[in-house]
């Protein structure tokens, strides 16, 4: 694979620059931060470009990406686009020969993460996920003080996110165009369950109802789930469940809990409680959440490129959060447990 010299060397792009939550510039912010040189942004929406100039003065602009591959001397493209989109769109850049950084979720289905990552192969470029969250301050505390022994053994993680609320009109309401309520949040919980627990998926349980706010969706039967739940079992033993849910009457406070042998950790984004077994009793400690460090992505991105610095959120690493939430899809809709496997 080609390295750079310096990440002022590396050319960068991004395919979409929608004005939800500001994503375009959020990732050129990114790249622009650790070095790297924004040089040109694609989307099909005609009016988000003349933002993207006043954003940047001097970059490009183009109205598809393969318009900007065509035309553009570009060597990283971020692909900031709706989920449906992201396994077409990073195949065109990387058979172009660009690196590329998806938007989580990587892909929908496990297959088209599979047809991702042969093509990144087959063309000898990166291909890696904005796995952002992997560095929020939360859960780097939680695993630096469970991986210290805090609550002892580990035996499974629970993690839940609910609200009272119909399908928005947007297209993350879309099961097809988003993949379903656990490609939102749910892929971020499964991003902190898996630097909790180090192994291997073996199986998955996927629950799922539907219509429950009809007709009140504009997306009618492409609606995604009203409520979801997900037992995820792995090689080691340990287990997960996830709940998803729109139809929680009574939201629970807090959303992430880990039981061990010895006590169990809870946190959110603005703090953390354990509760640990000891002789005579139990203690509790707690304290805030730290600030998230979520710069470190691209820190990361920018020294793989240039010094060969091993790339922490590798396409593999982002399969196993797809192919977690494929099976639980598909589960819920065969009615069966489904076995995990890996390429």
């Amino acid at each position: 694979m080609k390295r750079f010299e310096r990440p002022e060397d590396i050319k960068v792009a991004v395919v979409g620059y929608g004005a939800a939550f500001n994503m375009g510039q959020h990732h050129l912010n990114g790249m622009k931060r650790v070095g790297m040189v924004p040089v040109a942004v694609a989307d099909i929406d005609p009016s988000r470009l003349p933002v993207a100039k006043e954003d940047f003065p001097g970059i490009r602009t183009f109205d598809s990406a393969t318009e900007m591959l065509a035309n553009c001397d570009v060597d990283l493209v971020g692909v900031i686009t709706p989920h449906d989109t992201h396994a077409d769109l990073a195949i065109e850049c990387l058979e172009a020969g660009k690196h590329v950084v998806t938007e989580k979720p990587f892909v929908i289905t496990t297959a088209e993460a599979d047809a991702v990552i042969k093509t990144a192969k087959e063309h000898d470029v990166m291909i890696s996920v904005h796995h952002n969250r992997h560095w929020d301050g939360c859960i780097l505390n939680a695993a630096e003080k469970i991986n210290a022994g805090l609550i002892g053994d580990v035996i499974r993680v629970e993690a839940h996110s609910g609200t009272y609320s119909a399908p928005r009109d947007w297209w993350r309401a879309s099961k097809s165009i988003s993949g379903g309520v656990n490609y939102d949040w749910g892929a971020h919980f499964l991003e902190y369950a898996l630097q909790i627990i180090d192994s291997d998926v073996v199986e998955v349980t996927g629950f799922a109802k539907y219509g429950c706010w009809e007709p009140v969706s504009p997306w009618g039967k492409d609606t995604v789930e009203d409520d979801t739940y997900t037992v995820i079992r792995f090689a080691s033993g340990q287990c997960m469940t996830l709940l998803i849910t729109r139809i929680e009457s009574h939201p629970r406070a807090g959303w992430f809990d880990i039981t061990g042998t010895q006590g169990s950790f809870h946190f959110s984004h603005q703090d953390w409680h354990a509760t640990i077994q000891e002789k005579g009793g139990h203690v509790v400690r707690h304290g805030a959440s730290p600030r998230s460090e979520s710069g470190r992505f691209y820190e990361n991105i920018a020294a793989h490129l240039t010094s060969g610095e091993p790339l922490i959120i590798t396409a593999e690493w982002a399969r196993r959060n797809v192919h977690i939430m494929d099976l639980a899809d598909r589960s819920s809709r065969e009615g069966k447990t489904l076995k995990a496997t890996y390429v």
